[in-house]
């Protein structure tokens, strides 16, 4: 089987690393890259020796599957167009602003066999993927993911951005419905919000207390996991999991040997291995819209909660 013939739509900060893996994957030929800034597509198309383009619509025809790198406002239309083309989608995520257009993108997929993936890149971090053994029956669950504003990021807020996902990690590790939200933000530095809270109550009685903020200076990408006879830290930036346990008398300290992989590679490597071989994404579609659904869930109650 030959190489899966690859394009970019979107090559600003991430969709250039998305070029810098994929020109590096041997099963995988980078057939170009499109930015509608074409100085900057020129420059990331000649770094990593491919085609340069101004419309994606060039690559309609010369790729296979293609990463989707835009702001989320433009997901659903250029998703789209390369689905009724046949070809496969990587989406960064949110999947779309609207859970109408994730339908449709959910649907075009379906009726024609295409893969669809969500860009939630924690879902590939080897802590995460380490962590699933030690997980039993949690109670309660925190996550922290904090940092910085960047001014590349300014079409949606902290919710869209940050939290989904730990929004999206936390359904994976769940497995049920979410019976009540309860949510607070707070708008700071741009005109959505910057900082948020939530906490998610689930039909097993559950608890997860979200919290996330892009006006922080350092970056904190937490998440604690409270469970019977157990306590789990897990750090995403330095992938690393420590599971405490009580004992009779004093609590012990277990560190999960973990070996250390970069996240966007291992999700290309599987967007590229399911769309050469047909196999469920780890985050489909179907995945991507629950995540949307609790956050748009949560950002109405955002705005109800500023309305009193």
């Amino acid at each position: 089987m030959g190489k899966l013939k690859v394009g970019i739509v979107g090559v600003g900060h991430l969709g250039s690393i998305h070029a810098k893996v994929y020109s590096k994957l041997d099963n995988v030929e980078l057939v170009g890259v499109c930015d509608c800034n074409i100085e900057r597509a020129l420059e990331v198309g000649k770094r990593f020796h491919t085609n340069s383009y101004a419309d994606y619509e060039e690559l309609f025809g010369k790729v296979d599957a293609a990463s989707i790198v835009v702001p989320t406002s433009l997901h659903y239309t250029v998703a789209k167009d390369f689905m009724n083309h046949g070809i496969h989608v990587l989406i960064e995520k949110p999947i779309t602003k609207t859970l109408s257009e994730a339908d449709e993108l959910i649907d075009i997929a379906s009726r024609k066999n295409l893969t669809l993936q969500v860009g939630h890149i924690e879902r590939f971090n080897s802590a995460v993927r380490a962590l699933e053994p030690y997980l039993k029956k949690p109670k309660f669950i925190e996550c922290q993911r904090l940092g910085p504003f960047h001014k590349r990021v300014d079409d949606v807020g902290v919710v869209l951005d940050l939290m989904i996902h730990d929004i999206d990690i936390v359904l994976g590790l769940i497995k049920q419905n979410v019976i009540n939200i309860e949510a607070v933000g707070l708008s700071t530095i741009s005109s959505h919000e910057d900082i948020a809270n939530v906490r998610l109550t689930f039909e097993d009685g559950t608890v997860a207390d979200i919290t996330a903020s892009r006006v922080t200076k350092d970056v904190v990408r937490k998440i604690r996991i409270f469970q019977e006879e157990s306590y789990i830290s897990l750090d995403y930036v330095n992938q690393d999991v420590a599971i405490f346990r009580k004992t009779e008398d004093k609590i012990i300290k277990e560190r999960v040997k973990i070996v250390k992989e970069e996240p966007l590679k291992k999700e290309l490597e599987s967007f590229v291995e399911c769309a050469t071989a047909g196999k469920k994404p780890v985050v489909a579609g179907i995945e991507g819209r629950r995540a949307l659904q609790v956050a748009l869930e949560i950002l109405a109650k955002i705005r109800s909660t500023k309305r009193k």
